[in-house]
């Protein structure tokens, strides 16, 4: 490599730059011309080991300081900084195992492999919006991989134990050359385990766990609303030889409900009077989702459409303190079955109108006679 290329102008950074955006800038770097990348590209390959080796100085504290104070020279056989083995090897796997990981899909470094972790399940369950008011326990079965009580979850034959395996020396990966650099792969005969098992468990085969079905309760809290989630630590798939269980989500799905309709903490339903309530007014009490009449006084001369809110009387809030509202909207009915009497009564009302007790349909009938008016004109 050239002396004469800057560290700092490799990476793209300023002198004063701090170790994030040295990594960071390194990161984008590496990655764009990584040799997977750019085949048969000798010039990538080239500046690919450059901003690894300026790393390698730049992101090591001691390094750079020596770099600012004597250049390239400080790493030179018999320079000031009196590193003897140079900085030609490049950043250690330490330092490249996340850039690797985004290009391979796996990471470098040494130990086992990580115990795998169970799987997440998932489990729909239907309530009633009364449920969701007042909540309530239910209790679910599950099909689920469990333990193995008889192995204690270690898949090996209870009185046996795993073996340290051969191929990765109990390691759990295994090196690979990849080009120029190494790569390191979960080990294919123990698959990161590190251990072998010679004598499985009868009950569970050598995995460890079991399909059995379990029992729970379900804690469902008052305000739930559908697609709430409810999370059951540890309840999901038991992970592989002992390894830790995923965990368990409910689903919530709330019911459509007879009679009333819900907008996050409030609820919504119509009310139904009649014409003569509606001229006239009154109070008239509507039953709440939670059992209880609450009562709505109607003023005179309501119209259809018009909305009338009861505090507090809506949806519990989840997790909180308080209720939402509840909102009925008038539907003024017009009566379908009138005696003879009341037709008679009707018609003594009707002939003492004078159009001024519903402006709006006089006004309504004065434009369309004054329309009618333009156009004989």
């Amino acid at each position: 490599m050239s002396a004469e290329i800057d560290f700092y102008e490799l990476l793209e950074v300023e002198r004063t730059a701090d170790d994030k955006t040295i990594k960071s800038s390194f990161r984008r770097l590496a990655m764009r011309y990584h040799p997977d990348k750019n085949p048969g590209d000798n010039e990538a390959e080239a500046r690919f080991k450059q901003i690894n080796a300026a790393y390698a100085v730049l992101s090591d504290a001691q390094k750079r300081a020596a770099y600012d104070r004597f250049g390239h020279a400080a790493f030179q056989q018999g320079g000031q900084g009196g590193q003897s083995g140079g900085f030609g090897g490049g950043a250690e796997f330490g330092d490249l195992g996340d850039i690797f990981e985004t290009i391979f899909g796996g990471g470098f470094g040494g130990g086992r492999q990580q115990a795998r972790r169970g799987a997440d399940l998932r489990y729909d369950m239907e309530i009633t919006l009364e449920d969701a008011w007042h909540g309530k326990t239910n209790e679910i079965s599950v099909e689920v991989s469990q333990k193995c009580e008889p192995c204690a979850g270690s898949g090996a034959t209870p009185g046996t134990a795993a073996r340290r395996c051969n191929m990765c020396a109990g390691h759990g990966k295994v090196r690979a050359q990849q080009g120029f650099f190494m790569v390191e792969r979960a080990c294919p005969t123990c698959h990161g385990r590190g251990e072998v098992i010679e004598s499985p468990c009868r009950a569970c085969r050598g995995e460890g766990r079991v399909d059995k079905p379990q029992r729970l309760e379900v804690q469902v809290p008052p305000g739930v609303d559908n697609g709430t989630r409810i999370r059951l630590a540890g309840k999901g798939e038991a992970g592989p030889n002992g390894s830790p269980a995923g965990d368990l989500y409910i689903f919530l799905h709330v019911k459509p409900h007879a009679r009333f309709e819900r907008d996050g903490t409030t609820l919504m339903a119509h009310l139904p009077i009649t014409f003569t309530t509606a001229a006239l007014g009154g109070s008239i009490e509507f039953p709440g989702i939670d059992g209880v009449a609450h009562s709505f006084d109607i003023p005179a001369g309501i119209q259809s459409g018009k909305q009338l809110r009861k505090r507090g009387a809506g949806m519990p809030v989840l997790q909180g303190r308080g209720h939402g509202d509840l909102v009925v909207e008038i539907q003024v009915k017009t009566p379908e079955k009138l005696s003879a009497k009341q037709k008679e009564l009707l018609r003594e009302f009707q002939a003492t109108e004078t159009g001024e007790e519903c402006p709006e349909v006089k006004t309504f009938f004065d434009r369309i006679r004054n329309v009618w008016s333009d156009r004989r004109e």
